[in-house]
């Protein structure tokens, strides 16, 4: 492999490893900020887009900060990074109740949203609607051309969600979405739940210790979920999301930060994870093997992932702390991927 070669010998009392990069200029993203961290290659993205500062708030802070970040203001929080088919970006501001558009063609910021809320998860599925989930007021879809918000569930048997995180859309349509509230493994009564094109909302998961991004395998045989307070990522067959209790596996274990926030496929079927806390994303193979950290030169609040639905090996990363969104190839790491 001319990229990134790896070789690694383990004996019984250690683990060395030998690595050797190339920076081909046809990856000009390829770039390793160090040998190895935790006997993974590390890698910097570059800036791709930062919130400009006119749309910084400068209001006080209100309830979602002072009881997420306590004695701090802040200028947004961005998270629920999704993509239109033109590479135009959309990406929500949970305290303030935003959600921006990006523009393709000239990074341009427009506000396409700004009712009070609190989204957190974005899904494009038609130039005319967003598919959103929201912390306080359920599951809506939004149209960014008209600002008109459609409200499909706001609770379960009557009784309102914990409040909302994330969500994915798998081949049939289907929702899924996390709905975590502030649960923890002191505490663990989040959920997930299915709604269906037809509109019936089928809880499949509870007793989860703050499940957040979601994402589904694309052969659509698994679902994975970021487990925040578990610092984990929890896997289950899908076709078993019929039965009473689906089969749950603990599949990734991560260390140190919160814990996996957003989740994305990618090309040849990799996993990221986007790290919250940690300033990184991590990039798995098929098979849950580690491939690389990838790092953000600023901030530490890594909440979403999204690979560009033009070339799905180009991985995008939101950094909340900072307000910007970084990129990086992963193409030479996953070359050899089977």
């Amino acid at each position: 492999m001319d990229i990134l070669s790896i070789r690694a010998q383990t004996s019984h009392s250690k683990c060395a490893h030998d690595v050797a990069f190339d920076m081909d200029a046809s990856h000009p993203y390829l770039t390793c900020s160090g040998p190895v961290s935790h006997g993974v290659p590390t890698f910097n993205a570059r800036l791709h887009a930062r919130l400009p500062s006119s749309w910084h708030w400068r209001g006080e802070p209100n309830a979602w900060v002072r009881m997420t970040r306590p004695g701090q203001s802040l200028h947004s929080f961005l998270e629920g990074l999704t993509f239109a088919p033109d590479g135009t970006a959309f990406v929500a501001d949970v305290p303030y109740g935003r959600v921006f558009r990006i523009d393709a063609r000239d990074g341009r910021w427009t506000c396409v949203l700004d009712d009070g809320s609190e989204p957190h998860g974005l899904w494009y599925v038609a130039e005319s609607r967003l598919l959103m989930v929201d912390y306080a007021r359920g599951l809506r879809a939004l149209d960014p051309t008209t600002q008109r918000v459609e409200v499909l569930c706001e609770s379960a048997a009557g009784v309102p969600f914990h409040g909302l995180s994330d969500l994915a859309v798998d081949d049939e349509g289907n929702v899924w979405f996390t709905d975590p509230g502030r649960s923890s493994l002191s505490d663990p009564y989040g959920r997930l739940f299915r709604y269906s094109p037809a509109g019936a909302l089928s809880q499949v998961l509870d007793r989860l210790p703050y499940p957040n991004g979601i994402a589904i395998a694309d052969d659509g045989a698994h679902v994975f979920v970021a487990v925040t307070r578990a610092n984990a990522v929890w896997k289950f067959a899908r076709q078993g999301a019929e039965a009473a209790t689906p089969m749950l596996g603990h599949y990734l274990q991560l260390g140190g930060g919160l814990g996996p926030d957003g989740l994305a496929i990618g090309a040849r079927g990799c996993l990221a994870v986007a790290h919250a806390q940690a300033g990184c994303a991590w990039l798995y193979n098929a098979l849950g093997l580690p491939l690389a950290r990838i790092t953000v030169p600023e901030g530490h609040w890594t909440t979403s992932v999204r690979f560009s639905p033009r070339a799905r090996d180009h991985l995008y990363i939101v950094e909340a702390q900072t307000g910007s969104i970084y990129e990086f190839d992963c193409s030479g790491i996953l070359e050899d991927e089977i």
